[in-house]
């Protein structure tokens, strides 16, 4: 594997955490924590951008890493938790309440991908399929924590 491939797998497994043996999506959403945590002092604009940008890098670097696993969708990717949990708490007062509801909320959708997550998941190939499904689940847990905070 050359740097090129080990700096793809570095940022699509979340620094390693998707490589651990259980429960991979939960530690990439807890790598999502600092994330959402950042973007929660940016103003609005800048916050959406960077957002934006990320889902648009989690994209890249999935397809990325599939081709090189050489896997559909392999659960040690993780960049898309990351990012699903980013725009669950886009938005939403940051406190330790807050930071643990969106982590519980975002994992109920993201593991039972209830619709219409499962339909992104299902609709598009490659990086997108990785990622898309986790930001629909994202945007219904921002909802939920809309509602309750």
């Amino acid at each position: 594997m050359n740097l090129k491939e080990k700096i793809i797998l570095f940022f699509a497994t979340g620094a390693g955490l998707g490589n651990l043996p259980r429960v991979p999506g939960t530690f990439g959403t807890l790598a999502g924590i600092p994330f959402a945590i950042g973007f929660s002092y940016l103003n609005r604009g800048y916050a959406v951008f960077s957002i934006v940008t990320l889902i648009a890098f989690a994209c890249w670097i999935s397809d990325q890493a599939e081709i090189i696993i050489n896997e559909k969708d392999p659960g040690r990717i993780v960049i898309d938790e990351i990012a699903g949990y980013a725009v669950a708490m886009s938005g939403i007062p940051i406190s330790v309440y807050s930071l643990a509801a969106g982590f519980f909320i975002f994992r109920f959708f993201d593991i039972l991908k209830p619709f219409p997550v499962r339909n992104f998941e299902k609709r598009f190939k490659g990086g997108a399929g990785v990622v898309l499904d986790d930001i629909v689940a994202g945007l219904l847990s921002f909802i939920v924590l809309r509602i309750i905070f």
